[in-house]
C-alpha cells in the first residue's frame, strides 16, 4: 500500500527554490501534505539568469499566471531570440531565432532549399525566413497569430526578466498556496543510520527541520546532494573552459530591442539583457586568459548607459552532478549542474527537472526505479544542451585568439561531432528525444556561424527549382511585410501594462 510523501522541504530559495515551491503548492498541496521552504536571507542568490526560453511561457501559464501580471511584476520584456555578435568571426553577427523556419516543401525542410537557391536572385540571407528574426531586426513585437496561413504564427517567444522580482512573484503565489517559509542558515545535516536518507536540517540558531523529502536548491553549494550525500560533479570545463562571470545593471536604453545579445570577446562573452527599468549586462571569461581586473574594467567600459550598481564577480565549474536524485533527495539548479547562460536554458532545466520530478513522484518507498528514470532523463538532457553550447565555441571563425583557436581545435563530445559530421556532408539535421534545441535552432546556429555544408538533401533535386525560388522570394516577402505591421516592442509592453490588459488577463 502506498505510504504518501507528507512533509517536502525545499532547500534554498531563489528562482529554483520558489520555482519548486510555486509548483509543489499548485500541484501537491493537497492539506495533508507539508511543503516547508528553507532559505536564509544572509546568503545572496547568483541572480545573473534574466533571459529565458519559450517554455517558461508554459509554466506560468500551468501556475495560472496571467502575462500582463507576470509582466508588469518583472519588469520584463519580450524575447524573439538570441544576436550573437563576433562568433563566426569577430565583425559578423547573426540571430539565432525562436520559432518555425520556412515552410517544408513536399515534406524537404525548408534549410534544404535554401542551400541549393542561396545565390539565386532575390533569396537572401537564411534569417529572412524566420518570423522572430524579422521581427526583431525591427525592433517590433506581436504574439503569434492563430492563423496558421499567416507568418506570425510561425513566431515563438520568451521573455527577459529581473530574477529577484521574479522569485518574489513566486514566493506570493506559493506561500498564498499553503508553502511555509523557514528562515534561517543551515549549520548541519542528519541523515538516517539504516537508509542513508537525509533526516534532518540542523539551523544555526539550534532549530531543526525534519522532512521525508528533500528538493535541493541551495546553488553552487549543493548542501544536500553534493556535500551531505557526496554525489560526484562531472567536470566539463575541458570544452567549456570560462570560470568566472562578472554582472552589473545599467539603464534603460531604447530602441528597447526584443533580442537577448551575446557578443564574443578575445577571452569569453559578454550579454546585453534589456528589462523594461534597466539593463542586465555581464561578462564571461575564462580567468586563464583574463584578469578579474580587466574583465572588469572592459565590462564597465562597454555599458550603453551608467551602471546603476557594482560589478558582482561569480565562479563556477560547468557540468552536473552525476546523479541529480539520490535517496529522497533531488537536486535543481545549480545543486544539479550548470552551463553558462549562453542560450538562456539555466531556468528551462530547473522547469524541466520539476516536470519530471512530478511525472516521477514517489512515494515514502523511494523505489529505485523512479530516481534511476530521472537520472537518465535529466543527464541526457543537460548533455544535450552541453553540446549545443559547445557548438557555438567549436564553430567559431576568430582567428589568431589563444582561447578560441584552442575551442575550435579540440576534440568535441562523441555526440556533438557526430552532428557535425552530418550536418557538413549534406545539411541534415535530426532531432532526438533528449534535445531541447530544434532542428530549426541547430540550422540557425550552424549556418550563422558559417558551417556549410558539402552539399544538400538529394531530394531537393526532385523539385521544380523555378517554383521553388518564386516561393522562396514570397515568403521573404510575406515576413518582411507581417514585421513591418507589427507595434514596436516599447509600444506592445504599453499596451500590455495598461489596467485594462492586466484586468483582462490579455492584451
Amino acid at each position: 500500500m502506498s505510504a504518501p510523501i507528507r512533509d517536502l522541504v525545499i532547500v534554498g530559495g531563489g528562482t529554483a527554490g520558489w520555482m519548486m515551491a510555486a509548483a509543489a503548492s499548485r500541484f501537491l498541496s493537497d492539506g495533508r501534505r507539508r511543503i516547508t521552504l528553507v532559505e536564509s536571507e544572509a546568503i545572496g542568490t547568483v541572480g545573473v539568469g534574466e533571459a529565458t526560453i519559450p517554455p517558461i511561457r508554459e509554466f506560468n501559464a500551468m501556475l495560472g499566471i496571467a502575462e500582463p501580471d507576470f509582466v508588469a511584476a518583472t519588469a520584463a520584456t519580450m524575447k524573439l531570440g538570441i544576436e550573437f555578435h563576433g562568433w563566426g568571426a569577430p565583425n559578423h553577427r547573426y540571430i539565432h531565432p525562436f520559432g518555425e523556419q520556412g515552410r517544408a516543401f513536399n515534406g524537404v525542410d525548408f534549410h534544404m532549399a535554401w542551400l541549393k537557391h542561396r545565390d539565386a536572385e532575390g533569396v537572401g540571407g537564411i534569417e529572412d525566413y524566420w518570423m522572430a528574426a524579422a521581427a526583431a531586426r525591427r525592433a517590433r513585437f506581436a504574439p503569434p497569430s492563430p492563423d496558421p496561413r499567416s507568418p506570425q504564427s510561425q513566431l515563438a517567444y520568451a521573455y527577459h526578466f529581473d530574477a529577484a522580482l521574479y522569485a518574489a512573484l513566486l514566493r506570493r503565489f506559493a506561500e498564498a498556496g499553503g508553502v511555509v517559509r523557514v528562515e534561517g542558515r543551515i549549520a548541519g545535516v542528519e541523515r538516517d543510520g539504516g537508509t542513508g536518507h537525509v533526516a534532518l536540517l540542523h539551523l544555526d540558531d539550534g532549530r531543526t527541520v525534519a522532512g521525508e523529502m528533500f528538493v535541493d536548491c541551495s546553488g553552487f553549494r549543493s548542501l544536500l546532494l553534493g556535500d551531505a550525500i557526496g554525489v560526484a560533479f562531472q567536470d566539463w570545463s575541458h570544452w567549456l573552459p570560462c570560470d568566472r562571470a562578472i554582472a552589473v545593471p545599467c539603464g534603460r536604453t531604447d530602441p528597447l530591442a526584443p533580442l537577448t545579445r551575446a557578443t564574443a570577446h578575445d577571452a569569453g562573452w559578454r550579454w546585453r539583457i534589456p528589462l523594461q527599468h534597466r539593463t542586465g549586462n555581464g561578462l564571461v571569461y575564462s580567468r586563464a586568459h583574463l584578469s578579474d581586473d580587466e574583465a572588469a574594467a572592459r565590462l564597465l567600459g562597454g555599458l550603453d548607459a551608467a551602471a546603476e550598481d557594482s560589478p558582482r564577480l561569480l565562479s563556477f565549474r560547468t557540468g552536473r552532478r552525476t546523479r541529480m536524485w539520490e535517496g529522497n533527495v533531488v537536486a535543481l539548479g545549480l545543486a544539479a549542474g550548470f552551463l553558462e547562460p549562453l542560450e538562456s536554458t539555466s531556468i528551462h532545466l530547473i522547469q524541466s527537472g520539476i516536470q519530471k520530478l512530478f511525472a516521477l513522484f514517489p512515494d515514502r518507498g523511494f523505489a529505485p526505479v523512479l530516481a534511476s528514470e530521472y537520472n537518465r532523463l535529466m543527464a541526457a538532457q543537460f548533455d544535450a544542451v552541453r553540446d549545443f553550447v559547445i557548438l557555438h565555441y567549436h564553430a567559431n571563425g576568430r582567428r589568431g585568439e589563444p582561447f578560441w583557436d584552442a575551442l575550435r581545435d579540440m576534440a568535441p563530445p562523441d555526440t556533438l561531432a557526430a552532428r557535425l559530421a552530418l550536418f557538413r556532408e549534406h545539411g541534415r539535421v535530426l532531432r532526438y528525444d533528449d534535445d531541447l534545441f530544434s532542428v530549426a535552432s541547430w540550422v540557425a546556429v550552424l549556418l550563422g556561424q558559417n558551417v556549410l555544408p558539402r552539399g544538400y538533401d538529394p531530394l531537393v533535386d526532385s523539385l521544380d527549382d523555378a517554383r521553388v525560388i518564386d516561393a522562396m522570394r514570397g515568403l521573404r516577402a510575406s515576413y518582411a511585410r507581417a514585421a513591418e505591421a507589427m507595434p514596436g516592442h516599447a509600444a506592445f509592453l504599453g499596451r500590455l501594462n495598461a489596467p485594462s490588459a492586466r484586468a483582462a488577463g490579455t492584451v
